[in-house]
């Protein structure tokens, strides 16, 4: 029952659950894609020399059948974190770079599960956007409000591609756990995942977007895009919880109740530290409709998310799991730390 595998081990999510477990006196078996990619493995090589003996690093490919095997021999608990998070403007290919690598590898992950006859339970890491499609979706079908019961049925493979991923990835894993007796799943739907990175080298799209905000690209102004934000350290909490708790069961939106704009991230991290490349003002919504697309950014995506405002309902989290969220300022504020470092 000591015995666990976490997926994507050296991602951004996954490097801050596998130091919680191996904190709580875990072994841990992390997959990564090569033990060779220096910048990757490092923080996970540095975990494993202060906790002696408990962390095991295994090889796996998403794409490759069967590739999960040998890591989860003898553990009780799969954690499956690993797939691709790119934001809109980063996708190429909505099939090739997302889709694929989240279906297939789930179900491949999927199958290591089935053939290992210790696992008892797998926890999976999904995302709001297996909840909801566009921002739009939750005022016109959900009446303002997130919640758990909805599934996202909007998004495709053009439209909006990684959320349409996500939802079917879940769907594929809930079709698999409801099909047999032995083992039994929860799924952790966490909104942006922000706050400080121990993998340098991780290209979460989270990173991705606050490194956008951080360099300045917004410093002309804040376009009025909003998210549902949650720390990356209630994130790994969550995970744990959902492992050890016997009762958990179904979905879990890991995200603070309201929402957080660009304007108000700029602003938090504003008060501490004078740096001119974050922006003072808003912008407008006219010149991102007009911008927007050669940004990567379709006139479908602006419309379903510019100016866009909803609430959480997170409480299932909390009664749950047990998890207290860090306050917004404090997790912007790490975040943008770790980022200068």
């Amino acid at each position: 029952m000591n015995t666990v595998l976490v997926t994507g081990g050296s991602g951004f999510v996954a490097a801050h659950l596998v130091r919680e477990l191996l904190e709580r006196g875990y072994t841990v078996h992390a997959t990564v894609r090569s033990r060779t990619a220096t910048a990757k493995v490092a923080p996970l090589t540095a975990l494993g020399a202060q906790h002696p003996g408990r962390l095991r690093l295994f090889e796996a490919d998403l794409l490759t059948e069967g590739s999960f095997d040998e890591a989860a021999s003898g553990c009780a608990v799969v954690f499956h974190v690993a797939s691709p998070f790119l934001m809109p403007e980063r996708i190429k290919d909505g099939y090739r770079d997302v889709v694929e690598p989240a279906l297939t590898g789930t179900r491949n992950v999927l199958g290591a599960v089935e053939r290992t006859r210790s696992v008892e339970r797998l926890v999976f890491t999904s995302t709001v956007g297996a909840i909801f499609g566009d921002y739009a979706d939750v005022l016109t079908h959900m009446g303002g409000e997130l919640s758990e019961k909805h599934v996202n049925s909007s998004s495709t493979v053009e439209n909006n591609p990684y959320h349409y991923a996500k939802t079917v990835a879940e769907q594929a894993a809930w079709d698999a756990c409801h099909a047999q007796d032995r083992w039994s799943m929860v799924a952790v739907n966490p909104g942006l995942i922000l706050g400080p990175s121990l993998t340098p080298a991780s290209d979460s799209g989270s990173l991705f977007l606050l490194d956008e905000l951080f360099k300045g690209y917004f410093c002309y102004g804040a376009p009025d895009f909003s998210f549902t934000t949650v720390d990356v350290r209630d994130v790994a909490l969550a995970h744990i919880a959902a492992a050890e708790n016997p009762d958990a069961h179904g979905r879990y939106i890991l995200a603070e109740r309201e929402m957080t704009s660009f304007h108000e991230m700029a602003t938090i991290v504003r008060r501490h530290h004078k740096d001119w490349r974050l922006p003072r003002t808003a912008l407008p919504h006219w010149p991102v409709r007009i911008l927007g697309p050669a940004f990567g950014l379709s006139q479908d995506y602006i419309r379903g998310h510019l100016g866009i405002r909803f609430t959480v309902d997170n409480r299932r989290s909390i009664e749950e799991l047990g998890i207290s969220y860090r306050p917004v300022e404090e997790t912007l504020l790490d975040h943008y730390r770790a980022w200068r470092r």
